[in-house]
């Protein structure tokens, strides 16, 4: 530093690291720490530096000895939250943004990053007042505008989302995450022109943004523009290669399209998504890749929903004609049923202890590993059976109901799926079913929805006894004495497919990937039939449709 003070190092310093010249930045701040080891404005600055860096943990032991030395020093507390935030530890980050407020309640950007931290946390309410109170302070602020409409549509309060995305981008017109994130608030509520029009926005701004482009391509998909979504994700892969969620949204739409070749590829990308983590499996052993089995163990382990769990199941007996002693990780709500499966296999509720095994592969990964395409989907339907006595039981109590059909009726999945708003009906929509006389129905509704069983719609003669179906072996038990199935997109219609029981599956505009495009019919499930809205939400269309058929159906017995 030669002659100059150490003020004078030090605001060279900041003038290096606010012009980007980190490296100069850096070198005079150590300099003065030589010579000055308490200074907490060069421990702090340096800190910072090291964050950007990378190194969390130097960032955090930095600015901690800067705070020991100054205590009051709120940018540093504020600062220090931005370091623990990043190594995740959200509790430490939280107190240390409170500290920072507490010293400087007119610190907006603390309020910002502490409802931030609140929001990675899950607790909303906390992350929109913090929200809130740093628009309070700087009315300005549109990345606040923004933070607060991602808090509110998580919550699921869109209109306010909106409303709130609306501000920040009238703050700063060119914003491209504003618009993507109105994007996805259009998109949660439904309205897929409008989020359409606020992608390619985003898009405009900033044409090089590969997630607004893989959102773009979402969205087209739900509408029904397959091809405009495939190259849509592939514009984004060729923009940036390595992100995750383009590959695994293409692989959705290329199984959707029938090309399953390059689609189970692509579908090997979801355990580098953001939403998959949960599901992944760090097991010591190898994923298999369809090496020889012969005198090995293999793990099949579920990897996502029931009905996933269901669908995939079937490719057991395939592993094990290549030699491997199976074990299968599951459920607990499907371990019974998965045992009816003819052969010697294992199995294991998922938490408990496995036993020993060479290899692994989640469920979802073996028709990729099998190269399955249209034409070579193992249908072979029954593959999951009811226990005999169970099925016996029921047949019994059913003996009393002597309609000329007995369907089985659910109309909601998971409120959590992230396509249920589309997917799931009230009971009440089913009405027009109630109508045919000759017809009984038995709920096989689980969960919140099936509450409305008790309460039917007029004329509808329904049977609930879901309160006794404890796990998929007694929904098993009870399809196996009914006629027909009758639901939506849920595990019950995998499982009457399965099964073999005739089955009529309801669906919304925008379908899952496994049930392709524009087909009355599943290569997955040869007894099924598929009713499919002709418009988004039109599920009046489709019942009337259902009610025709089960008419005539009626008519065929009778």
């Amino acid at each position: 530093m030669g002659l100059i003070s150490i003020q004078q190092a030090f605001d060279l310093a900041l003038q290096h690291d606010q012009a980007g010249r980190l490296q100069e930045a850096e070198q005079l701040y150590r300099q003065i720490l030589a010579r000055q080891p308490n200074h907490a404005q060069a421990l702090h600055l340096l800190g910072v530096l090291a964050g950007r860096a990378g190194q969390k943990d130097v960032a955090v032991e930095l600015i901690r000895r800067a705070i020991a030395f100054r205590p009051d020093y709120a940018e540093a507390h504020y600062n220090l939250g931005n370091a623990l935030k990043d190594k995740g530890q959200l509790d430490e980050a939280i107190a240390a943004f409170r500290q920072a407020i507490a010293l400087n309640p007119n610190l907006p950007e603390a309020h910002i990053n502490v409802g931030n931290a609140w929001k990675d946390k899950g607790q909303l309410d906390e992350a929109i007042a913090a929200y809130r109170q740093a628009i309070a302070l700087r009315p300005n602020y549109a990345e606040a505008h923004n933070n607060l409409g991602n808090a509110l549509r998580i919550k699921g309060q869109l209109d306010e989302s909106i409303a709130a995305y609306r501000q920040a981008i009238a703050l700063r017109p060119n914003y491209p995450e504003a618009h993507i994130n109105l994007g996805n608030a259009w998109n949660y509520k439904g309205q897929l022109d409008e989020a359409i029009a606020a992608y390619r926005q985003a898009i405009a701004l900033r044409p090089n943004f590969a997630e607004a482009l893989s959102n773009l391509g979402n969205v087209l998909k739900d509408n029904g523009q397959a091809d405009e979504a495939v190259a849509a994700f592939l514009q984004a892969i060729a923009l940036n290669p390595n992100l995750p969620e383009p590959h695994y949204n293409l692989s959705l739409s290329l199984l959707a399209l029938g090309d399953f070749h390059q689609g189970w590829e692509e579908h090997e990308w979801r355990w580098k998504c953001k939403e998959f983590p949960s599901a992944a499996r760090n097991f010591a052993q190898p994923r298999w890749d369809g090496c020889p089995l012969e005198g090995r163990s293999l793990l099949l382990h579920t990897e996502q929903g029931l009905g996933d769990a269901v669908q995939f199941i079937r490719y057991l007996p395939l592993a094990a004609q290549r030699g491997a002693r199976i074990i299968i990780e599951c459920q607990a709500e499907l371990q019974r049923l998965f045992q009816t499966m003819s052969g010697n296999y294992q199995t294991v509720v998922r938490g408990q202890p496995l036993p020993a095994f060479d290899l692994h592969c989640p469920l979802l990964s073996l028709p990729w590993v099998f190269g399955t395409n249209l034409a070579s989907i193992p249908n072979d339907v029954p593959y999951l059976h009811a226990d005999a006595e169970d099925a016996g039981r029921w047949q019994d109590r059913l003996g009393g109901h002597c309609a000329l059909l007995k369907v089985g009726l659910a109309w909601a999945g998971k409120p959590t799926h992230q396509n249920d708003r589309n997917r799931s009906m009230k009971l009440a929509r089913l009405a027009p079913l109630g109508q045919l006389p000759g017809v009984h129905f038995f709920s096989l509704q689980k969960g919140t929805a099936a509450a409305e069983a008790k309460a039917p719609p007029a004329g509808m003669e329904l049977v609930d006894w879901t309160e006794e179906l404890k796990d998929f072996a007694d929904t098993a038990a009870l399809i196996a004495n009914l006629d027909l199935v009758i639901a939506v997109d849920t595990a019950v219609v995998h499982l009457a497919g399965a099964m073999g029981k005739p089955v009529w599956t309801l669906l919304p505009f925008a379908s899952d990937w496994r049930w392709l495009l524009d087909r009355a019919d599943s290569p997955w499930y040869p007894t099924m039939r598929l009713f499919r809205q002709a418009t988004p939400g039109d599920w009046d269309g489709v019942i009337r449709r259902v009610a025709a058929e089960l008419s005539r159906h009626k008519s065929n017995r009778g």
